[in-house]
């Protein structure tokens, strides 16, 4: 099936629209990057960007936001002139790129009995909520208290799953599951960090391939990041890439 950054799920709503801009606003958490930004459906000029920053910027600012953030047309690199501008102004720009599978092309391996993978349930909530907060801290006490209301409001969801790993009955990671009828996007993949490089992460990986076989499994990584490097050498497809801008005031 063909695959997008059109698949990947945004919390945030459309609330204005026209032929150059999607404007998403998410107001259940404001300071939540990822579902308060524009994305540009063309690449913009210079005078367009400007118009556009300066339109998110009062609107940001009316609702006490601080941060501006924008995605490009998918598969389009940034021209010289707007690389420049955007440095010249403090923007920090990169790029993500979208990855797929088939459960069935993921590698086999022999599996570790102190690891332990599986969905989160009403026992187990709390401790995944826990554990959620800890990893979130690293964004600041407001935003894990923030995305404590958005998981809670996730594990009700019936095409959403929340997954969480163990290491000799320790909780130790998590990851989220959209769920839609042909594919099964992951999100939110997080380990803490003195229980990386112990193999948790692929048995997270093997568990959602071994739920979904049926399902294409996609997910985005950061395009300067080393975790895209593993997803290549575990068989995922490079799918596209999307540049992105974020500038906090």
């Amino acid at each position: 099936m063909n695959i997008s950054f059109a698949n990947i799920h945004n919390f945030g709503n459309v609330i204005i629209e026209d032929e150059l801009i999607q404007h998403y606003h998410f107001p259940e958490m404001l300071n939540y990057y990822s579902g308060n930004f524009i994305t540009f459906k063309r690449m913009p000029s210079i005078d367009e960007f400007k118009e556009t920053a300066d339109c998110l910027k009062n609107f940001h600012l009316k609702n006490g936001q601080n941060h501006l953030l924008f995605y490009f047309p998918e598969g389009e690199y940034l021209d010289e002139e707007l690389q420049q501008y955007l440095k010249a102004n403090d923007y920090d720009f990169s790029y993500n790129e979208l990855y797929k599978i088939h459960p069935n092309d993921f590698p086999s391996f022999t599996k570790n009995p102190n690891i332990v993978v599986e969905t989160v349930k009403l026992e187990t909530l709390d401790t995944f909520l826990q554990l959620q907060y800890n990893l979130d801290l690293e964004f600041g006490i407001e935003f894990a208290k923030g995305k404590q209301m958005i998981h809670k409001t996730n594990f009700y969801n019936e095409n959403w799953k929340q997954v969480i790993a163990f290491y000799q009955g320790t909780p130790a990671g998590t990851l989220d599951l959209i769920v839609s009828e042909k594919t099964v996007e992951i999100d939110n993949f997080t380990l803490l960090e003195s229980f990386r490089k112990k193999g948790i992460g692929k048995h997270m990986q093997k568990y959602v391939m071994e739920q979904y076989p049926n399902h294409t499994v996609i997910l985005v990584a950061e395009g300067e990041g080393t975790a895209r490097e593993m997803y290549r050498k575990q068989n995922y497809q490079f799918v596209s890439f999307q540049y992105e801008a974020l500038i906090i005031f």
